[in-house]
């Protein structure tokens, strides 16, 4: 029944008031966070490192994964889980390699990284490319998700539901960086809490079908009632090789889609570009913690709600339009709860979703505001209208994600998919031009703007290369496979190996073309030493690695 009941909101009521009352004393206890730009969009050295944590974690986790990935472990089981847990090895990379090039060169946004490596045309061109792709995939697609998730658990009127959620975000964000940081916290712990009743309830759920009790024996019913959903690596004649193709999950383009994610999004890195090398290392490795856990609560409900549509329960829940949808598992599965629980698991679902809008929220201003309104329109701005222009934004982008979202498709391709199709049309070349950028002092401007604007042309062509083009060469290695229309298509993750492969060797010759004596062309400080980590760290790094390798032995 997609409803809630008096115990539901009051709940929900309780887990609102919670936010806003400690946003609100975040906010007067630091009276100056208005003070200047760096406060107000950084928090500059306010954030600690648990902070800092979940706040990556309550910015990333949202509708796409507590709805999408659970759909997607419905679909293919706990092989989607790769996006979870190579993302724990890629914020350790992070961590080592990335975030001390940006603290010791005082990076406050990627655009400011492009201009002061390469120049300010490559980061302008950015910064406009940045604000459109968070405005039209990222912002759409969580407000849109996030309201049709709220839709169909409370029966409350979409359009209520998508503005409730925007004026929520934006009350979060207007109080800056550091509002956003603390009362993530609070937003992390309903996520994680909510998420976990919500496991646990699946379980039951099985258990009880099949006459047990336990989440244990539930576990165990689900790997022999669903065998094949529970493999890391898929085999070729898997019906989802094209989504997660064999060993290119751990050799091959998922190390693009997440170092490119977690090292050179300005949505992700915020949180840590603000604080000392020491704490942010901390957060950063908090948060890869936090990682190898979401698998728990976002994929193994789709695996519940799989075995259980085998066994004939709501088949009339999850069609959409005649058809599976399986997007609609976890809500299915949240309108099953009791009274209350689903009122917990409900605000813990709307906790991912403002979190992860204020986020973006805040990284669209940031951007807007330093990158392209100071350096174009106001050079001379204070720090006080550069604070209120930064508000602006903020409310304008929203208004422009509830206007435009319902227009886009998203609800037809799976939130999911939607995201990583259309960043990942970018992601190759952005990466490319970022990773030289950092480690090859020679890499020219030119070279940049090759992989930025050539990795997208790139990726259109390898997208539509196999309607003109016979592919069926790359199949035995794997890198290519029939689809339902009969034609070799390349996946899409190996479509993005390739076309970083590309990006890399033109930036390579472009540079040497241009650059032949190897002169050092870009002012960044980088040296062996910034890559030093503390003995603490290495431990903590050691043992994501080490959990890492008994998962994959164990579900490969």
């Amino acid at each position: 029944m997609s409803s809630l009941s008096t115990r539901d909101y009051i709940v929900f009521l309780i887990y609102f008031v919670i936010v806003a009352t400690y946003g609100f004393w975040v906010y007067r206890r630091k009276k100056n966070a208005d003070a200047t730009s760096k406060d107000y969009f950084l928090a500059e050295g306010s954030l600690t490192w648990w902070a800092i944590g979940a706040s990556l974690i309550a910015s990333n986790i949202s509708a796409e994964q507590m709805i999408g990935m659970s759909g997607n472990g419905f679909k293919m089981g706990l092989a989607i889980s790769t996006y979870e847990w190579m993302a724990a090895a890629s914020l350790v990379i992070v961590a080592v390699f990335f975030i001390p090039v940006y603290l010791k060169n005082k990076i406050f946004t990627m655009p400011q990284f492009l201009s002061q490596r390469y120049n300010g045309t490559v980061a302008m061109i950015m910064a406009i490319f940045w604000l459109l792709l968070y405005i039209v995939v990222n912002l759409t697609s969580i407000l849109y998700l996030g309201a049709l998730a709220v839709n169909s658990i409370s029966g409350i009127n979409f359009q209520y539901c998508i503005w409730g959620l925007a004026i929520f975000a934006i009350i979060i964000t207007l109080g800056g960086m550091k509002v956003i940081g603390y009362t993530d916290v609070i937003q992390v712990f309903f996520l994680i809490l909510g998420g976990l009743v919500t496991t646990y309830i699946a379980l039951n759920l099985v258990s009880e079908h099949f006459g047990q009790q336990g989440v244990f024996n539930g576990l165990r019913l689900l790997s022999s009632h669903a065998n094949d959903h529970f493999h890391m690596i898929l085999k070729k004649d898997n019906s989802n090789y094209f989504d997660l193709p064999g060993l290119s999950v751990l050799i091959g383009g998922m190390w693009i889609v997440n170092l490119n994610y977690w090292g050179c999004n300005q949505y992700i890195t915020q949180r840590a570009l603000g604080a000392n090398l020491k704490t942010a290392r901390s957060g950063i490795l908090f948060a890869a913690f936090l990682k190898l856990l979401m698998p728990v609560i976002v994929v193994l409900p789709g695996i519940a709600a799989y075995v259980l549509y085998k066994e004939n329960l709501f088949h009339q829940d999850l069609l959409q339009g005649g058809e599976i949808n399986p997007d609609r598992s976890y809500p299915v599965l949240l309108n099953l709860l009791p009274s209350g629980l689903k009122g917990l698991s409900f605000a813990a679902l709307t906790a991912a979703v403002v979190a992860s809008l204020a986020g973006k929220a805040n990284s669209i201003a940031t951007i807007f505001t330093l990158d392209i309104y100071k350096k174009t329109f106001n050079t001379g701005a204070s720090d006080k209208s550069l604070v209120v222009v930064g508000k602006i934004a903020v409310v304008v982008a929203m208004i422009l994600g509830v206007v435009i979202s319902p227009f886009l498709g998203i609800d037809k391709k799976g939130g999911f998919q939607y995201i990583q199709e259309y960043t990942g049309f970018v992601s190759p070349g952005i990466f490319a031009m970022f990773i030289l950028g950092f480690f090859w002092k020679n890499t020219t401007s030119s070279a940049a703007v090759f992989g930025a604007v050539g990795g997208f042309i790139l990726s259109v062509i390898f997208k539509f290369l196999p309607n003109i083009a016979n592919l069926s060469f790359l199949s035995p290695l794997g890198f290519s496979k029939l689809n339902a229309a009969g034609v070799y298509e390349i996946p899409f993750i190996d479509r993005m190996g390739f076309v970083f492969i590309i990006c890399i060797i033109g930036m390579l010759i472009i540079t040497k073309i241009q650059n032949p004596r190897g002169d050092r062309a870009h002012g960044l400080e980088i040296d062996t030493s910034m890559f030093k980590t503390s003995r603490s760290f290495a431990v903590g790094a050691l043992i994501i690695g080490g959990i890492l390798v008994a998962l994959y032995s164990v579900f490969w």
